[in-house]
């Protein structure tokens, strides 16, 4: 039996006050911009509101306040990382064998940092992603937080995550809970996360310099895409962002001059920042375009986010090893900051093609209701649950391949019943399970850190039988967190 969070308000609606509310609500995500493109029926020229939550989730608020508190931690764990290269050359030496997505990566790496470093200031926009966990039967008091992974690519969601506390902030108000809001914690993600990229543009230190968002050919999530722009125009009129593809990019769209700086219709470029190009399907062109733009990127002299050493300081194999006792003693010389990092890990065990991944393998065929297998992916909608756990590790025995995976404990948070908004459906009501997000912005040199900083949450919930809750990718709901004391 899962433990069970209370509703921060009745949501026992008769239909008709259900109705009233939940239309009073879709219209107001329309008119202020917490929306999508369908991709079911796409259109450029038309949005649909995001899923989302009728009412903000109960969250613990020590718990909640502990995430804010570990994000400059987070920040500084991915620095260490990313400066540190034969860390990762050694995490990823098996990896780069078997998996092709991130051996290509790797190779960029190493052909920059042969060559030398043309920028040496990173930007990292980190996520921190953390559920509630506990053993099973436990009282609520006993859930604490669990990392589930870091995000140092596409950290996305930095205008959706604080609209959705302005929507819920909207509901209580409609709901007679105006007394409650001081319960919904202050969100300014979205102008840190750009405040973070405007910093990166001062620090290049070129007044007519542009900011390139790295997009997909087709950008559903638009609004979260578009809004972090107008942001930056709205903190500095002066700078511009400019959007391009990969694709467009290998194809001509850009070039290094003499002086290695990117250039593109003329313009230098201070900072790239990739809304894209996680995932291998945002590489698709035959002749490699894709991989040869991301290549000149990493080599120019515009300062990137996340650089190429940022990108695999995210990966789950990185995370895994990171788990392993002993390794983050040798990133931090503080026991304090080990001990408040470790405190958060949940278990990670290694699949490489030896003793150890033999029984890690054989204790998830065993238990496979207890573990998820998660590849060198990010995106959503990439892991493997329940029974097909040890279908997939059956298939990989004696496979190499296997060794591209990571197995993870099974996080299982408390459930929460909530209705469910989603466009062309009637309301749900179900039980929820949530994801917290902390955003953090850290920038700095091989030598130092210039900046480091928590840079606000977001919450994403799903229908508790869903494996994945990507909200973009159709599978969650925008939530929020209602602090209580548990």
């Amino acid at each position: 039996m899962s433990a069970r969070l209370e509703p921060c308000v009745s949501i026992d609606f008769d239909s008709s006050a259900l109705d009233e509310v939940v239309t009073k609500t879709k219209d107001w995500a329309l008119m202020h911009g917490v929306c999508m493109r369908s991709r079911q029926n796409f259109s450029p020229d038309s949005i649909n509101f995001a899923p989302f939550v009728l009412v903000p989730s109960t969250f613990p608020k020590k718990e909640f306040e502990k995430a804010i508190e570990l994000q400059t931690l987070v920040n500084e764990m991915i620095y260490r990382i990313a400066n540190n290269y034969e860390f990762l050359k050694t995490t990823l030496a098996i990896t780069n064998t078997v998996d092709p997505f991130t051996a290509q990566l790797f190779k960029i790496y190493t052909t920059v940092q042969e060559e030398g470093v043309s920028q040496a200031i990173d930007l990292g926009l980190i996520r921190s992603d953390v559920m509630l966990g506990a053993e099973p039967e436990m009282p609520l008091s006993s859930f604490k937080l669990r990392q589930v992974e870091v995000n140092t690519i596409a950290a996305g969601f930095g205008w959706l995550g604080p609209s959705s506390g302005r929507l819920h902030r909207f509901v209580m108000q409609e709901l007679g809970h105006g007394d409650k809001l001081q319960q919904l914690p202050e969100n300014n993600a979205l102008e840190a996360l750009c405040g973070g990229m405007l910093k990166a543009w001062e620090i290049y230190n070129q007044p007519q310099a542009v900011i390139l968002f790295i997009v997909e050919d087709i950008s559903y999530n638009i609004c979260d895409q578009r809004f972090h722009e107008f942001e930056i125009r709205k903190q500095n009129p002066n700078v511009r962002v400019v959007r391009r593809s990969l694709t467009q990019l290998g194809r001509g769209g850009a070039v290094l001059d003499a002086e290695r700086k990117l250039i593109i219709d003329g313009q230098e470029v201070a900072v790239v920042y990739f809304r894209c190009g996680y995932a291998p399907d945002q590489y698709p062109s035959a002749d490699g375009c894709e991989w040869d733009a991301r290549l000149m990127i990493e080599r120019s002299k515009a300062i990137k986010c996340p650089s190429i050493s940022y990108h695999l300081a995210g990966t789950k194999k990185v995370q895994q090893v990171l788990a392993e006792p002993g390794f983050l003693e040798r990133i931090f010389d503080n026991a304090e900051k080990v001990a408040k990092l470790r405190d958060v890990f949940t278990g990670l065990y290694s699949l490489d093609l030896n003793e150890e991944g033999d029984r890690a393998a054989e204790m998830a065929i065993e238990n496979p209701e207890k573990y998820v297998l998660k590849p060198q992916r990010e995106g959503g909608g990439n892991n493997v649950y329940g029974k097909e756990v040890a279908e997939v590790l059956k298939q990989l025995k004696d496979n190499p391949e296997r060794a591209s995976y990571i197995l993870m404990d099974i996080i299982q948070p408390p459930l929460l019943r909530n209705w469910m908004i989603r466009p062309s459906t009637q309301p749900m009501l179900v039980d929820t399970l949530s994801e917290l997000g902390i955003f953090g912005v850290i920038i700095g040199n091989s030598k130092e850190i210039l900046h480091n900083s928590m840079g606000g949450h977001m919450l994403r919930t799903k229908i508790h039988t869903a494996n994945e809750g990507g909200v973009a990718a159709g599978l969650g709901a925008l939530d929020s967190p209602f602090l209580v004391d548990l």
